[in-house]
């Protein structure tokens, strides 16, 4: 890799790591560097899951507080995560390149609309329903799913599932998200090493960055208007379907 390249993927995982944090959507970020980088796209998007996981983790710690409150009601949500993500997982890794190929201009398309209708679907302060409802668990189980087979955009389809079925403080939902975001990582990470499709050089330069972004990301979204953040990602996002379209 040249330094230029070293460059990118590092600070393509710094504002993945801190995108996370704040809402989701740092996928389109670290697909989109690995694809510059010519990395094919199942190995970038496995790439991409280890990547956000430093990311995920020190988002949850600086949510620490929150988590606290609410974990101990996650429980079943947090196996449900772990199931989904398996699944959406090993489908990925049932495919081939041109198939996987096929399917990422769509995939990309949908994730952009979703991430640009964010602050439409990032829940609102209300009061808490139950957390373990049918409603919920469906809808997480859904979104693990999409979360271990692809990923973009996963942070705002879990924020909105959460908020619509369970309620409550939009800090204590953003924690659960990051929390379960690790999980759905985690498990989506031991499936893809096994699968041999992690594109290492890559995914070292990018860890660390990512880490200190999601990080970072918490104390912006508690301080930083997030709407130039936001527009930026849908950009990236735009930019990556059109090119997945024209090359496709």
């Amino acid at each position: 890799m040249t330094i230029t390249m070293i460059v990118l993927l590092a600070a393509a995982g710094f504002v993945s790591g801190a995108v996370n944090a704040i809402a989701g959507g740092g996928t389109f970020l670290t697909f989109g560097a690995m694809t510059i980088a010519g990395v094919p796209p199942i190995t970038a998007n496995a790439t991409s899951s280890i990547v956000q996981l430093p990311g995920y983790i020190t988002s949850t710690l600086a949510y620490k507080d929150e988590i606290s409150k609410v974990w101990r009601g996650a429980l079943l949500l947090s196996a449900v995560s772990v199931l989904g993500a398996l699944g959406g997982s090993l489908i990925l890794l049932s495919l081939d390149n041109p198939s996987f190929r096929s399917l990422v201009p769509w995939l990309l398309a949908a994730a952009t609309a979703v991430f640009a209708a964010g602050p439409w679907l990032t829940p609102k302060a209300t009061a808490e329903r139950t957390a373990n409802s049918p409603s919920t668990v469906i809808g997480q189980f859904l979104t693990s799913i999409y979360g271990g087979f692809f990923g973009a955009g996963m942070g705002i389809m879990m924020l909105a599932v959460l908020g619509i079925t369970m309620g409550g403080n939009y800090h204590h939902l953003n924690a659960l998200k990051n929390m379960f975001a690790t999980l759905i990582a985690m498990v989506a990470i031991v499936v893809f090493i096994g699968g041999g499709v992690i594109a290492w050089p890559e995914a070292l330069v990018m860890i660390p960055a990512g880490g200190l972004g999601g990080y970072s990301g918490v104390w912006m979204a508690r301080r930083v208007p997030q709407v130039v953040l936001r527009w930026c990602v849908v950009g990236v996002g735009i930019a990556l379907t059109i090119y997945y379209f024209v090359t496709g």
